[in-house]
């Protein structure tokens, strides 16, 4: 897939939602500046999240109210598993919500198998790929599509 604005990257987010449910896990892979946030702002509108949604950078995780709950996670500051003890991590896959994680090669090691791999890249100054990987049954047709 191919987007060349952040309105499209926000596009496929919406169209994506569609596709997810409780307990679904998404790790966003890209450079800084690839477009995950602006993917899961697109998934977020698409779950009916009416707070603004803001990569928590600072915080670790944000939590939003959809119509189906959202937790928002982001690894970029991550400094090690105590980290993620201290957020309460594991709780967060009860299988209640949709968990979004960006920056999740900080944390390789605490992932959950069963996910969707989003894989973004720059291709040029406008233009980025964008791959949808599992391994799977339950998300082939996603990773298809």
């Amino acid at each position: 897939m191919i987007t060349k604005s952040p309105e499209e990257t926000q596009a496929l987010g919406r169209r994506l939602s569609a596709f997810l449910a409780a307990g679904d896990t998404v790790c966003l892979w890209g450079e800084l500046g690839a477009g995950k946030t602006c993917l899961v702002q697109g998934i977020c509108e698409g779950l009916s999240v009416r707070q603004d949604v803001v990569s928590p950078s600072f915080t670790l995780v944000n939590e939003y109210d959809g119509r189906v709950p959202v937790a928002h996670l982001d690894f970029y500051r991550l400094t090690g598993e105590v980290d993620l003890e201290q957020l309460g991590y594991n709780d967060l896959f009860d299988g209640e919500r949709i968990v979004l994680i960006e920056w999740p090669e900080r944390a390789a090691g605490a992932l959950p198998r069963e996910r969707i791999d989003v894989k973004m890249r720059w291709i040029d100054d406008r233009t980025r790929e964008i791959k949808f990987m599992s391994d799977l049954k339950k998300y082939a047709i996603l990773v298809e599509k």
